[in-house]
């Protein structure tokens, strides 16, 4: 299915296709049903294959602007369908949710279909707010208010039992990481093997977990109840979401992480030689871009109310609230910034030595932030007639061009192509099954 790839993501609907003739060209070992709908009416998808009494499960497109996913799970189903390693002789069963937030990655394939700029990338892509990520919504929402897409996969977890849950993320710079609910010891060392055969660097200090326990290189564990997982200013919590599902059953989550551009510097652990100085320069960076963002946003609330709600984005009528998603989502960002300040300002000290691969990574959140809030102003600003949305257009265009150039010159990135990242995601994949399977 993804043998002859080309260096492009493929779409919500090419996947569903792809796996519909994998199934029909392995009947006696793979099967394709329908396991819930999303908020929009989208299926959502479940391949199979195997027949073994333990089940993976892998779950794609998590987050709907880190689109590697699907086509990874296509590419897992067919090194598992040729390989009775990995399913007959290790009783083992896997099944592929092919996408899990369809509505958001659907919006996120806008634009360009092939490579992208870094700006083009946050002019196009679409990550919902924390609410409505399937993921991570079960921890912010009330217990009887779930969004379709998370019971689905509630539903699937509980069905299957799986004893190894593989969450696929794509984060767009940086490095390659894993985090795990329970540890898999060993797991660093063919991580550090398999990025380094595609040229692709261990990310040594992540944003996302920086309170974990690092268990290697580049895999960093769940901490122990009690201890803090993430940033104040983060609204999710880890032990309701999604990931801690198959720890009733006695099984556990691994995310696999992968990066469109690579930056060499997340890899760097060499001491930070001053990071108070760096943490405070890099909070004032976040607050200087949102007093930024946060004027911009004003302007555009007040265009909009003049040119109606059915004229921002080209989306279909009944798709949902969607010009009020977008300034939810714009304000929240916005919001956030001077939170995460104050969280970075407080990491002096910090909860571990701060190395140059940590300051790394806390700079390309900081600037991704601001570059999601403006992307998703210009979508907002998206078919608004006249000269005042003109405006406001031109400096949300001039800000993000050059905020994204900053970005990828001060982080001297790297495009890893699309096939690569597949196969570095699949081959991560496979070795902590293996692992854990063997343990």
């Amino acid at each position: 299915m993804t043998s002859a790839m080309a260096d492009a993501y493929p779409s919500v609907a090419g996947v569903a296709a792809a796996a519909s003739a994998f199934a029909r060209f392995h009947p006696r070992l793979c099967t394709l049903r329908q396991v819930g709908k999303s908020r929009e009416g989208r299926p959502l998808h479940l391949l199979s294959a195997g027949r073994g009494r333990r089940n993976v499960l892998v779950v794609a497109a998590p987050h709907s602007d880190e689109r590697i996913g699907p086509a990874t799970a296509l590419r897992l189903a067919e090194r598992v369908a040729v390989d009775p390693d990995l399913h007959a002789r290790a009783d083992a069963s896997w099944h592929f949710l092919l996408c899990l937030d369809p509505d958001g990655t659907v919006r996120s394939e806008e634009g360009p279909a092939v490579r992208r700029t870094p700006a083009s990338h946050f002019r196009h892509s679409y990550r919902p707010p924390p609410d409505e990520q399937p993921e991570w919504a079960p921890s912010v929402r009330p217990a009887g208010d779930q969004l379709p897409e998370s019971q689905a996969l509630f539903d699937v977890i509980d069905e299957l039992r799986p004893f190894l849950q593989c969450s696929l993320h794509g984060n767009d710079l940086g490095g390659s990481w894993i985090q795990l609910t329970r540890d898999i010891p060993g797991l660093a060392e063919p991580l550090g093997k398999l990025s380094a055969e595609r040229d692709v660097p261990v990310q040594t200090g992540t944003y996302d977990a920086l309170y974990w326990t690092v268990s290697g290189p580049g895999v960093y564990v769940m901490p122990e109840p009690g201890r803090p997982m993430q940033f104040p200013s983060l609204p999710e919590d880890v032990t309701r979401s999604t990931w801690v599902r198959p720890h009733r059953y006695g099984g556990m989550t691994a995310l696999f992480e992968v990066p469109m551009w690579a930056s060499r510097r997340v890899a760097d652990t060499a001491p930070h030689p001053d990071p108070g100085r760096a943490l405070a320069a890099l909070a004032g960076l976040l607050r200087r871009q949102s007093d930024r963002t946060r004027a911009l946003l004003d302007d555009v609330g007040a265009l909009l109310p003049s040119a109606g709600a059915g004229s921002c984005g080209p989306y279909e009528p009944g798709s949902g609230p969607w010009p009020e998603t977008l300034l939810r989502l714009a304000s929240g960002l916005v919001d956030i910034c001077p939170q995460v300040a104050d969280d970075w300002e407080a990491l002096h000290p910090a909860p571990v030595p701060l190395t140059l691969a940590h300051v790394t990574a806390l700079d390309i959140a900081a600037r991704r932030i601001s570059l999601r809030a403006t992307g998703t102003l210009l979508r907002l600003l998206a078919g608004l007639p006249g000269e005042g949305p003109a405006r406001t257009r031109a400096e949300c265009e001039r800000l993000l061009l050059r905020w994204a150039d900053e970005l990828a010159v001060g982080h001297d990135l790297a495009w890893v192509p699309v096939p690569e990242q597949v196969e570095l995601q699949t081959e991560c994949v496979l070795a902590a099954f293996r692992l854990l399977a063997a343990g």
